[in-house]
């Protein structure tokens, strides 16, 4: 275990890159508390082969998108540990939805989803961090935060809105020892089970001169990096992970 003892709040951290990055940080002897909104199973495994890695780590199930949930969450964190010294807002959902045809719920789910999460989780979060004198924030873009895309218009402005917010909290918080940064993924090996969007990254491939699909070990490397003491001069910045697929 690391001296500092810090614990990590990491949102969709069941599967994919979220596991990526829980294991990445566990493997630096950070603490874990695993999120999920649904896939309990899928959290418990996280945390078991984060636990191999000795370190501690909890289940905080519950959908960051509703503020009830997200503030369980935090309060679940905090219960278990004394602060949440890392948080992690990886969860994120990119439904197609045509802009004259959506509904003001499909808005609200992806603009709740994708960037008030990450709001109602760094206010819970950042008492603890301004107290230490320590923290750091890692939020999630991808490329829907800086390309515009037919039929998402709610996950893009989520993204840019989750992208603005970073940069205030970069601002606000790095005079206490905070830093607060953004990763955005290109496409991203995984599991992926909706053929819409398996075609989408398909075609985004095209576009990556790598000419692959990147990894989640790829993606966990750079928060992995951000997270620790030696990313501390790294602040208010995007970190694009997308093999040079053009921006």
């Amino acid at each position: 275990m690391n001296k500092t003892e810090r614990t990590a709040l990491i949102t969709g951290s069941g599967r994919n890159i979220g596991r990526a990055c829980a294991l990445a940080l566990a493997a630096d002897g950070v603490n874990l508390v695993v999120n999920g909104s649904s896939d309990q199973e899928a959290c418990e495994q996280t945390a078991a082969m984060a636990r191999e890695l000795g370190v501690k780590a909890e289940v905080a199930l519950g959908n960051v998108g509703q503020e009830a949930d997200a503030k369980k969450i935090a309060a679940k964190a905090l219960l278990h540990f004394d602060a949440v010294d890392i948080l992690i807002c990886n969860a994120a959902i990119r439904p197609s939805d045509a802009f004259l045809e959506m509904t003001d719920e499909q808005w609200y789910r992806v603009i709740n989803t994708n960037f008030m999460g990450s709001f109602w989780l760094a206010r819970a979060c950042l008492p603890g961090m301004v107290d230490k004198g320590w923290g750091r924030i890692i939020n999630f873009a991808g490329m829907n935060a800086i390309h515009g895309y037919n039929g998402r218009a709610h996950v893009s402005a989520s993204k840019h809105a989750v992208w603005g917010l970073t940069k205030a909290l970069a601002k606000e918080f790095a005079p206490k020892g905070i830093t607060a940064n953004i990763i955005s993924p290109g496409p991203i090996e995984g599991e992926r089970n909706d053929l819409t969007m398996a075609a989408h990254i398909a075609e985004m491939v095209d576009r990556v001169p790598v000419g692959r699909l990147g990894t989640g070990d790829e993606v966990a490397a750079a928060c992995a990096l951000l997270a620790s003491d030696k990313g501390g001069f790294i602040n208010g910045q995007m970190i694009q992970i997308n093999g040079g697929a053009e921006t």
